[in-house]
C-alpha cells in the first residue's frame, strides 16, 4: 500500500465519539497491534488483545468506548462505538484509491449486441461481450473478459471482475459485486436415467440475485429447471461455492467456503453455513439457523438452532460425542472384560 493518509483525515473518514492523544504521523499502512510500527494504524476490534494496545507502536489506534487507557507519546487513540467497521470505512476508502473505476464508456475490444442496452454511466472493460437484449445499469462496471448473456439485466452500482459470465436470462439488482471467476446461470445438474443412459434435462429457468449480494471467486450459481434459483439480498458468498438449481436463500445470510447446496433447498433469512458443509436436496434450513464447518444436512433444521457434525446434529450433542469418541476402544475392552469376568462367575456357580 503506498497511500498515506494524515491523522485529520483519518478522524474524517472514522468520526470518532472521542479522542485521546496527538501524532504527528502519516499512516502509510494498517496493522494488527503485536507487529504494528510508527507510521500505521491498528484497532481493537477483540477483548482478548486488551493488553497489546499499551504496548503497540501503532501511531493511531482505534478503540471501543470501554478502553480506558491512555495513548503512549505521538500516539492517538480514536473511540469508535466499532473499532472493526471504522477500520471497515478505512479500507473501504482505501479500495477506492488503489481501485478506482474508470470513466464509463466502452472499450474497443469489446463485443456489444446492437439489441444491448447500456447505461451512458456504465463502463464495458476490454474483451466483455454483451448479447442481445442485455441490459446494464447505470454506473455499473464490468473489468475485462465478463460474459452478459441474452437478455440478462445487470442493475446499477454492479461490479463484475474479470472472467464473470451472467448467462441468458439471469437478472442482478443493485449493487452486487462478483469476484473473478463466478458463474452466474450455469445449467443445474438434472438427468434421468432412461434407457440405459443418462439423459439431460433442460435446464430453462433464471437465476435471480437479490441487491447488495457478494460472491467470492469461482463461485457457481445453477440456473433453475424452471422458474428460479433465487439469493435474496444483502446475503454474503464465500469463494468456491455451489449453488444447485431451483434453491432458494434468504436475506442476509452468510456462506463460507466451498458450502455446496444441492437442489431445490431452502435457506430462510440470516442462516450461517461454514465452510465446507454440505446441504442435501429439498432440505429446508430455518431463519436463524447456524450450521458448523463441514456439517452434513440432510434434514430440516429449526429456526435458531446450532447444528454441527456428520451427519448434522445440534451443536452441544456433537461436542460430546466428539469427546466421548476417542474412548470408545477403551470402553469396548472394559465391556468385553466385564463379560468375560460374567460368564466366568457364571461357569464357578453353575451346579
Amino acid at each position: 500500500m503506498k497511500l498515506v493518509f494524515t491523522p485529520e483525515e483519518i478522524i474524517a473518514i472514522v468520526q470518532p465519539r472521542t479522542q485521546r492523544g496527538a501524532t504527528q504521523q502519516s499512516i502509510r499502512g494498517l496493522s494488527a497491534l503485536g507487529p504494528a510500527q510508527t507510521g500505521e494504524l491498528s484497532f481493537l476490534g477483540n477483548a482478548k488483545y486488551k493488553a497489546e494496545v499499551a504496548s503497540t507502536r501503532a501511531s493511531i489506534v482505534l478503540v471501543p468506548a470501554e478502553y480506558e487507557g491512555e495513548p503512549a507519546s505521538d500516539q492517538l487513540l480514536l473511540v469508535v462505538d466499532n473499532p472493526s467497521a471504522g477500520i471497515a470505512r478505512i479500507c473501504a476508502r482505501l479500495e477506492q484509491e488503489l481501485w478506482p473505476k474508470p470513466a464509463p464508456g466502452i472499450h474497443p475490444s469489446a463485443v456489444i449486441a446492437p439489441t444491448a442496452r447500456i447505461a451512458p454511466s456504465a463502463t464495458v472493460g476490454p474483451l466483455c461481450v454483451v448479447e442481445d437484449g442485455a441490459q446494464i445499469g447505470e454506473r455499473t462496471h464490468l473489468q475485462a473478459q465478463v460474459f452478459i448473456g441474452r437478455n440478462a439485466e445487470i442493475g446499477d452500482d454492479c461490479w463484475l471482475m474479470p472472467g464473470v459470465i451472467v448467462a441468458t436470462e439471469c437478472v442482478l439488482k443493485e449493487r452486487v459485486r462478483l469476484q473473478p471467476g463466478v458463474v452466474v446461470g450455469s445449467d443445474g445438474f438434472g438427468y434421468d436415467f432412461v434407457e440405459g443412459r443418462h439423459q439431460k434435462i433442460p435446464q430453462v429457468g433464471q437465476v435471480i440475485i437479490g441487491a447488495d449480494v457478494e460472491i467470492g471467486a469461482n463461485s457457481a450459481l445453477d440456473r433453475a429447471r424452471f422458474s428460479k434459483t433465487l439469493i435474496g439480498e444483502g446475503t454474503k458468498i464465500d469463494n468456491l461455492v455451489q449453488i444447485a438449481h431451483n434453491v432458494i436463500i434468504g436475506r442476509h445470510c452468510i456462506l463460507c467456503s466451498q458450502v455446496g447446496i444441492a437442489g431445490s433447498s431452502t435457506l430462510e433469512d440470516y442462516v450461517i453455513l461454514g465452510g465446507q458443509a454440505g446441504v442435501g436436496g429439498h432440505v429446508t434450513i430455518r431463519k436463524g439457523a447456524k450450521a458448523g464447518g463441514r456439517a452434513a444436512i440432510t434434514a430440516e433444521v429449526s429456526a435458531g438452532s446450532y447444528v454441527n457434525g456428520n451427519p448434522a446434529m445440534p451443536y452441544m450433542l456433537e461436542r460430546r460425542l466428539a469427546v466421548l469418541q476417542p474412548k470408545l476402544p477403551e470402553l469396548f475392552r472394559r465391556v468385553s472384560g466385564l463379560e468375560a469376568e460374567i460368564d466366568r462367575l457364571k461357569k464357578a456357580s453353575a451346579p
